[in-house]
């Protein structure tokens, strides 16, 4: 399978269900929401799947992008999509395993844009916010955007952050939140 992203670039997806690419309603929305944002910046994809939200950030300027992903199978699709966008000037890394863990491992580095998509009915949404927050990967100015379904969950209150929109794209709702203080 493929799915095509920004410039008309065709990325490999895995077969069947094991990951779910986000919508190319919902890529272009969050892509116009944080336009003019993404040029240079660090980004954070977290529980990454395809890859094709890093992807999406490569091919729109980008300078560092890091993916996490537990599936071993996820994460050989993810590294061949990003070696075909990104260019010379631009990093990126690529973490395989528990997303938890792997934040933990990031402590010393901040995000401009952090991109969380869990699988649905995961139960990741506060642990990995949390962990987020705590670890402080979130640069001050930066924002996070949070895919879920509209009724499968409640978006939290994380103590240092406010909830600064919410959209609804039919069966997907993105949250972003940012520094409150």
């Amino acid at each position: 399978m493929s799915l095509r992203i920004y410039g008309n670039r065709q990325l490999k997806t895995l077969p069947g269900r094991e990951t779910r690419p986000t919508s190319a309603r919902v890529r272009e929305a969050l892509f116009n929401i944080w336009q003019g944002e993404i040029a240079g910046c660090r980004w954070l994809d977290v529980c990454a799947g395809s890859g094709s939200m890093g992807a999406e950030a490569l091919c729109r300027g980008a300078g560092f992008v890091v993916g996490i992903e537990q599936s071993s199978r996820a994460c050989a699709t993810i590294k061949q999509n990003w070696q075909r966008v990104a260019d010379g000037e631009q990093q990126w890394q690529l973490l395989q395993g528990d997303a938890i863990k792997q934040l933990k491992n990031l402590s010393a580095k901040q995000f401009d844009r952090i991109y969380f998509d869990p699988p649905y009915a995961s139960g990741l949404y506060q642990a990995v916010l949390e962990a987020i927050a705590d670890y402080q990967l979130l640069d001050p100015s930066g924002e996070i955007a949070v895919e879920h379904s509209p009724q499968g969950w409640t978006p939290s209150i994380i103590p240092t952050w406010e909830i600064c929109r919410q959209k609804v794209y039919g069966n997907t709702a993105l949250t972003f939140y940012r520094n409150g203080e």
